[in-house]
């Protein structure tokens, strides 16, 4: 089984979705004329609305919040090691790649969520890729299936991940073994599922900012205790980017499809950008400015903080502690508990196991609120259905403690890069509504004005929105 789902996935990886991603993301930089950077001083005032709730939304900081909590998961810490054993350092310097252009598909995929988003029966905020889909491409069938691969990502495999994950670092650090780690996790997750979307985003609005800052902090500050390594790391990282290093032995070619395919697959599963997961948390919020490109942009503080920061300090952190392609492939988290402890003393195997709970824990109860909100799209969110959806994803964190991780890891690379087909051509087919929302929102701005989105101006787009999605914003 492993290996057909690693066939399957080097089909997928090995051209197609890389090709897919890096295309998607240059025509959208070229389209809102490199919006992560003309909009990068606009990250604090589309921040503001943590301070303007309205009933039945998220604030701005909260949906970014609920997105870093999918985002900072083991793909950081053990996705980073996976993609230094099979792409090489080099491997790191495509994430980075990966997340500039990654930015402008996370804006364009977020500020559509916003856009097209709704009021349910309860009077929450709804949306996501499957909205978008359903409403501004008219297809209904795909947004059905985008939420059913939705359900399958996040409902269930990338729990097993995150379980896995947590089983592995906690035995690795304290020889507990994962009989004993699921059922914890699966308690502590299933406390906070059932509290909802509000419960969830109070959980990660304290939760996230801490165990990220503690994470970055501590790598970096590593690397600057070795800061005399730091310039042949970062020349090894662009050496091998290239396979410049390798050009000599007639190997570069190879070496260097290895590091594209591996910085790109991993930083995908890190930052999500594309994948179609953060524009569910993006819907939920009261943008501020009222504007859907508000909301594309705060979303793009996201990528920046989980590629540039989080995975650059693990990063940094294994190539210091000299971690090499060589290594075993799957046991990324032993990896990172590894380099700790080379660089820091024996407490650091049982550092990387608290902040990869952490990690994992929000993950899981973040994955969950996304499974729901496509229930809702689905309209098969019976109290029956909902339990049954949280009984699925308490035995999937139990079967992720004890199950074979190699499988894990191929089935999550298939049904992410399934899923982040899906959206990817929905964003790219609705790319001229992306264009007219960044060019709307930067008119207002060299007006001097705070930008207002008034769908009366566009009466095509108007007619596609849901009722009553925009009459009660506030204006000032």
């Amino acid at each position: 089984m492993p290996e057909f789902f690693s066939f399957i996935s080097e089909i997928l990886w090995g051209s197609l979705m890389v090709y897919l991603l890096a295309a998607a993301g240059i025509w959208f930089l070229l389209r809102t004329r490199f919006v992560p950077f003309r909009f990068i001083t606009d990250f604090g005032l589309s921040l503001k609305s943590s301070r303007l709730l309205q009933p039945g939304t998220l604030s701005s900081y909260q949906a970014l919040c609920l997105s870093l909590a999918t985002r900072l998961g083991s793909g950081n810490l053990a996705g980073v090691a996976f993609a230094l054993t099979t792409g090489g350092p080099g491997a790191i310097f495509w994430m980075w790649v990966s997340a500039i252009i990654g930015m402008a598909t996370s804006f364009a995929e977020c500020s559509l969520a916003q856009l097209y988003k709704e009021r349910d029966a309860s009077h929450q905020l709804r949306g996501g890729p499957a909205w978008y889909m359903e409403r501004g491409l008219g297809m209904r069938w795909m947004g059905v299936l985008f939420s059913v691969f939705l359900l399958l990502t996040y409902g269930l495999v990338f729990n097993t991940i995150q379980s896995s994950a947590v089983a592995r670092a906690i035995h690795y650090a304290w020889q507990v073994p994962g009989f004993i780690t699921g059922p914890l996790l699966a308690a502590f997750s299933f406390l906070f599922i059932v509290k909802g979307l509000r419960g969830v985003a109070r959980l990660t609005q304290w939760m996230v900012p801490i165990m990220a800052f503690t994470w970055i902090i501590m790598g970096f500050g590593i690397s600057l205790w070795h800061a005399n390594l730091l310039p042949g790391v970062f020349i090894t990282i662009i050496k091998s980017a290239f396979g410049w290093q390798e050009a000599a032995t007639g190997t570069m070619a190879y070496t260097l499809s290895q590091a594209v395919t591996s910085g790109f697959q991993r930083s995908m599963f890190a930052n999500e950008a594309g994948m179609g997961s953060s524009p569910n948390a993006a819907a939920a919020a009261a943008s501020w400015p009222p504007h859907p490109a508000a909301q594309g942009i705060v979303q793009m503080i996201g990528v920046l903080t989980d590629t540039f920061l989080v995975c650059t300090a693990s990063a940094l952190v294994l190539l210091l502690a000299g971690v090499t392609p060589a290594t075993d492939t799957y046991g990324g988290i032993q990896l990172m508990q590894q380099a700790m402890v080379s660089l820091t003393g024996g407490w650091g195997a049982g550092f990387v196991a608290l902040i990869v709970i952490l990690f994992a824990l929000t993950s899981i109860v973040a994955n969950y609120i996304y499974a729901e909100n496509n229930l809702v799209f689905l309209r098969r969110n019976s109290r029956r259905n909902i339990l049954l959806l949280r009984t699925c994803v308490m035995v999937m964190v139990l079967l992720g403690a004890v199950i074979n991780v190699p499988l894990i890891w191929h089935v999550a690379d298939v049904v992410m890069a399934l899923m982040a087909m899906i959206n990817l051509t929905a964003i790219l087919l609705l790319s001229p509504v992306v264009r007219l929302l960044a060019r709307d929102y930067m008119r207002q701005r060299k007006l001097g004005v705070m930008p207002v989105f008034d769908p009366k101006r566009y009466p095509d787009i108007n007619r596609q929105l849901a009722p009553g999605a925009w009459d009660d914003i506030p204006r000032s």
